[in-house]
């Protein structure tokens, strides 16, 4: 009797741990936030019978928890960025093959694409949730006060940078406290330097750093260093810290995504306005940073069934529309 009593105690133990949907997430901006679990809230309404259990992480420890919770104890689903980033985990094993929810959804259709940013040798690892542009985010009233416009050249933007360093105004607002908000600078330079096919071998490890167009890259870095460009000290600042100069006029813009947007009060806001990174070498197409946020399943995620049902319900244009509406 008493076997039986611990075989249904078992039983009765498993059935609920194979309910529970486990995520973890990086949304931890307030606006992020509130749509991700709104999201959430909407898959639970539709599938009463998955019990969800949400770990929210601070977003830059959140780059070195996966690290450790892929090969721990891992969620059945979480939040990650497509392309290299993705491809890193998956050469390791980490990320499991997910094309079969691409074929179920829908997705090869719906997702054409960013179908390519997610796929590694014919095998798709996730599927896309959201994608923003890059580029620079200006305040218009400090560029009519001081009698600059949107630069057409990246001569003419070196030229802005001296006349507003030379009125007290940083041209460029920027915190590299976490250093991808730098790398970020690092991909629109070489872009523009050499182009997307370069970039894209670049970052693939067929071309090395040392290459003479990498080089080439860093003297068009400096010249912006030269020309003053950078405002003080932003070794020391978060990309949340260093808006505090956009907002109170100390700096004239900002190169980042459009995340940075709903961060800023209202009056800056309307005061915001948004430019491409001009070219450097005109005969280079303008190719743009748009990161890929995707949801993707560990490897070794116990409760499949329910997480590709959360990628399915995730990946649907009004599941999509909905949740950018609300965030």
């Amino acid at each position: 009797m008493k076997k039986l009593l611990t075989l249904v105690i078992l039983f009765t133990s498993t059935i609920a741990s194979a309910g529970t949907l486990v995520i973890n997430s990086n949304q931890s901006g307030e606006s992020s936030m509130a749509g991700f679990n709104s999201y959430v809230e909407a898959f639970k309404a539709a599938h009463p019978e998955v019990t969800v259990v949400v770990n929210e992480f601070e977003h830059e420890a959140y780059k070195t928890a996966i690290r450790n919770f892929l090969t721990a104890e891992a969620p059945d689903v979480a939040v990650w960025f497509a392309g290299n980033r993705m491809k890193f985990f998956v050469d390791q094993g980490l990320f499991q093959d997910v094309s079969d929810v691409w074929e179920d959804a829908g997705l090869n259709d719906l997702m054409a694409s960013s179908k390519g940013s997610l796929t590694v040798d014919g095998k798709q690892y996730g599927v896309p949730w959201g994608y923003y542009q890059w580029g620079v985010y200006y305040r218009k009233d400090i560029y009519d006060a001081n009698g600059i416009s949107i630069p057409k050249t990246y001569d003419e933007f070196l030229d802005n940078c001296k006349k507003l360093k030379a009125n007290g105004i940083a041209s460029v607002g920027i915190g590299t406290k976490y250093l991808w908000t730098a790398a970020g600078w690092f991909d629109y330079l070489n872009l523009r330097t050499n182009g997307l096919d370069y970039h894209i071998d670049l970052m693939l490890g067929k071309t090395k750093y040392t290459d003479e167009g990498v080089v080439n890259t860093f003297k068009n870095w400096a010249r912006a260093v030269d020309a003053g460009c950078f405002m003080d000290d932003h070794q020391n600042y978060s990309w949340q810290e260093a808006q505090a100069p956009l907002i109170n006029g100390e700096a004239a813009s900002y190169l980042i995504g459009n995340f940075i947007v709903p961060n800023l009060p209202e009056d800056t806001q309307a005061q915001l306005d948004f430019y491409q990174f001009p070219p450097i070498d005109p005969s280079l197409e303008l190719g743009e940073d748009a990161p890929t946020e995707i949801i993707f399943m560990p490897s070794n995620a116990q409760n499949v069934e329910n997480g590709k049902k959360f990628m399915a319900f995730f990946s649907q244009p009004e599941n999509l529309t909905y949740m950018n509406a609300v965030s």
